[in-house]
């Protein structure tokens, strides 16, 4: 699977920090805050997108990849957000997001080559350590300055990249044979042991395929 990037590098005091964007972003997705979990909305196109950046974030230890979503939700008007996915090894505070944005510049152009498109497979993360009190490996959300940002280590991005890939996968063809009941997502919260307790409340991501114009 080929995945067209564009690469920035911008210093804040004494350190560099590399981080990675789609070269373009994805025109029909939405990231906001709902009642119960994260709601991210996307059509087939974005969610692929989605999946196999998600991937790349497991094999980029020492880059932010920053998905631009920041759209509204198209039925409640709710202000949408970014998506920054980031190792808890870089240890990187989203406070300091909102100044390392700024600094960004064009970019450079680069293409990368995953071994393949990621696993559609909800049973890719059974492991049966995740409900055990001592797993801390999970995700750490925080939301600032109009970004979520998901903190996790390498092995929890490869475990969880079947998310979006699902919703790809799955999406358009249970739309399309249930036009009565056409809601079709995948959701991982701290139920799975994959949130922090007090860490965030999870991702809803949900197939759409009808937008509104812009």
């Amino acid at each position: 699977m080929k995945l067209p990037l564009s690469i920035h590098r911008a210093r804040l005091g004494p350190e560099e920090f590399k981080v990675i964007r789609p070269a373009r972003p994805p025109a029909r997705a939405a990231l906001s805050d709902g009642y119960w979990y994260l709601d991210v909305q996307v059509d087939q196109r974005a969610a692929q997108l989605v999946a196999g950046l998600w991937s790349l974030a497991a094999t980029s230890p020492r880059s932010l990849v920053h998905v631009p979503l920041r759209r509204a939700d198209p039925d409640t008007g709710e202000p949408g957000l970014d998506l920054v996915l980031l190792h808890h090894s870089l240890q990187f505070a989203p406070s300091r997001w909102k100044e390392l944005r700024a600094r960004l510049g064009p970019g450079r152009p680069q293409t990368a080559d995953l071994p393949g498109p990621p696993s559609a497979d909800r049973g890719a993360d059974r492991r049966p350590d995740r409900h055990h009190r001592e797993n801390r490996d999970r995700f750490h959300q925080r939301v600032h300055a109009g970004t979520l940002f998901m903190t996790g280590s390498a092995q929890l991005f490869a475990d969880t990249s079947w998310l979006f890939a699902d919703v790809a996968h799955r999406g358009p063809g249970h739309v399309r044979a249930h036009p009565g009941h056409a809601h079709y997502c995948a959701r991982m919260g701290q139920g799975d042991g994959l949130i922090a307790d007090h860490g965030g409340s999870g991702l809803h991501v949900v197939y759409r395929d009808q937008w509104p114009e812009r």
